[in-house]
């Protein structure tokens, strides 16, 4: 657990600064990296599709995060093309309430229903990562930068669900993590 809180740390202590420094990351991979860094929602909703893959165990720990991911970089091409619908925003929030909600309900649905599921969430967090692409910004590795984040932010859940997964205390915890996870979607909302 050391391990994965130092990870952790180390991927989000940039976050305050770059609040603030404007322009420091202008385009292509590093963009693409940072986004998904750079926003509660996305942060949140990606480490609960780590964690719930990890408390749902077996194949769950490969789908859960590749349908994600498959759906993301759908999501990202279409919103490069500047394909939108309203409320993308109000669905990226609802994912992190859903997500978060199954992972502290302990929810275990059937592999492919909980696949869809994640590819139509991921499908709405990469369409708003590509809708804020910036112009002249390589495509390619901008996706490249976010989906490369946005694996390491599953494997983050993945690492700390395996980690719990040891007794029944353990998976309380993670449980718990999956309700103020909720609680901090409902946060968002109400100061977003």
């Amino acid at each position: 657990m050391r391990r994965v809180g130092t990870i952790a740390a180390l991927l989000l202590a940039p976050l305050p600064a770059l609040a603030h420094a404007g322009g420091i990351v202008t385009g292509g991979f590093a963009a693409g990296f940072m986004h998904p860094l750079s926003g509660w929602d996305h942060l949140l909703a990606m480490v609960a599709v780590g964690l719930w893959a990890g408390t749902a165990g077996g194949a769950a720990r490969i789908a859960f995060p590749t349908a994600f991911l498959g759906g993301m970089a759908a999501g990202g091409l279409l919103g490069a093309v500047q394909f939108s619908f309203l409320m993308v925003e109000a669905g990226v929030f609802a994912s992190v309430l859903v997500l978060s909600a199954l992972v502290a309900l302990a929810v275990r649905p059937p592999l492919v229903a909980a696949a869809g599921l994640l590819a139509m969430f991921g499908l709405l967090h990469g369409l708003a990562h590509g809708l804020e692409m910036e112009a002249g910004t390589s495509g390619p590795s901008y996706a490249l930068g976010f989906l490369t984040a946005t694996a390491l932010l599953h494997g983050i859940g993945l690492g700390s669900s395996a980690r719990a997964s040891s007794g029944r205390r353990s998976r309380a915890l993670v449980r718990l993590a999956g309700g103020m996870m909720a609680c901090a979607a409902l946060a968002l909302v109400r100061l977003g």
